[in-house]
């Protein structure tokens, strides 16, 4: 996913106010049910039961119920959140590795703490969609990313993440409504291109603020981070379904939890294995392993070790596990709106800690996309 340190814009509290707005959407404590095929235990090819443990599982409260769409959005709106926390930490971290070895640090972070929930309480790599997850994770955290670093030293923060969260969305809608038959409503539509609109409206450049440099090329990578972002989800659906066809539970956390892992874990061997065929190990600037001092501030790496694992927590583990729990109860085209709002949500946690003041554009945009995520909620 995207890490969106230097993205601070307003002192709102958005994140509470979209969490409560939301929250009074779901269905009563009493209205939770486990479907009759979860209450046979469906199992999976080596005949135990995959992602679930038993009835009494704290991760399965969501399963089988029949308007999960809700569910699945409050998941896609805490994997926003979470990603904006990450983003302060990231630029901390940023500050004391550099880019390469700060998204290295979080991504092995991520891949032990979720490995270690995986090979205990999920169900490790034996899922009959795990080739989907890990495909997912390469097309995602491996290209998109790379398109992605590639795209902000070119276009500017703002420039870049605007175009990759206004096209990733319809591009994953449009792919899974070609591919896997996934249609949303009008209305659906309608409300997840107003929350793109807030988004575009709080994030697009000041008047001659960001200059491209780069040409077609810059808007090229920015495209292809689009493109990872948008089919890395798409993949992700594809995966959902391969897991329901082979009697797998996936509408609880604990499946989330299971699909980051893989998807990080592709994530983590695409990119250790660019560096390695890149030949930068231990020669350049750029490489993980070489020293690294931030331009015009000394910052010792050894100072930064808890902001990386606080960006892989907070990012990589919680935030994609929601991400990918959102994907497994609802469209792409749904998750990915919301999703969008994580640089907004950025917003009062970089006031908060860096005191820095938005503007009126920003804030007004922020109430758009709030407006939005509330109607995309309520409709059907």
């Amino acid at each position: 996913m995207v890490d969106f340190e230097n993205l601070s814009l307003t002192r709102a509290p958005l994140s509470l106010f979209l969490c409560s707005s939301l929250s009074r959407l779901l269905p009563p404590s009493g209205s939770f049910g486990v479907t009759k095929k979860a209450k046979a235990g469906r199992l999976g090819v080596s005949g135990r039961p995959l992602f679930y443990r038993s009835q009494r599982d704290p991760f399965a409260p969501c399963v089988g119920w029949s308007g999960s769409a809700p569910w699945g959005m409050l998941a896609a709106l805490f994997a926003a959140t979470f990603f904006a926390l990450s983003a302060s930490c990231a630029s901390r971290s940023l500050r004391h590795f550099g880019p390469a070895r700060a998204n290295l640090g979080r991504l092995v972070v991520a891949t032990l703490v979720l490995g270690a929930f995986a090979h205990t309480a999920g169900g490790g790599l034996g899922s009959a969609s795990t080739g989907w997850f890990l495909l997912s994770g390469i097309i995602g955290m491996g290209l998109g990313d790379l398109a992605l670093f590639a795209a902000l030293p070119r276009l500017g923060s703002r420039l870049t993440v605007l175009i990759l969260q206004c096209l990733a969305a319809p591009l994953a809608a449009v792919g899974e409504w070609l591919w896997l038959g996934t249609r949303i409503s009008a209305d659906q539509v309608l409300w997840g291109t107003v929350i793109l609109a807030g988004v575009a409206l709080a994030l697009s450049p000041e008047r001659g603020g960001e200059r491209i440099a780069g040409g077609g090329a810059a808007l090229g990578f920015a495209f292809l981070a689009a493109c990872g972002q948008g089919f890395g989800a798409l993949v992700s659906r594809k995966g959902v379904q391969v897991a329901e066809a082979a009697g797998e539970l996936v509408g609880n956390a604990t499946f989330g939890l299971t699909a980051a892992y893989q998807r990080i874990l592709a994530g983590l061997l695409f990119t250790a294995l660019w560096f390695a065929v890149q030949g930068r190990w231990g020669r350049t600037a750029e490489s993980p392993w070489a020293p690294y001092r931030h331009p015009g501030a000394g910052n010792p790496p050894g100072a930064g070790w808890g902001w990386m694992v606080a960006n892989g927590l907070a990012g990589a583990v919680i935030g994609v596990s929601c991400y990918q729990w959102a994907l497994a109860t609802t469209p792409s085209g749904l998750v990915l709106p919301i999703a969008a709002t994580a640089p907004l949500l950025a917003m009062p946690i970089a006031y908060w800690l860096e005191g820095d003041r938005p503007g009126k554009r920003a804030i007004l945009g922020g109430l758009v996309a709030v407006a939005g995520c509330i109607a995309l909620a309520r409709a059907r």
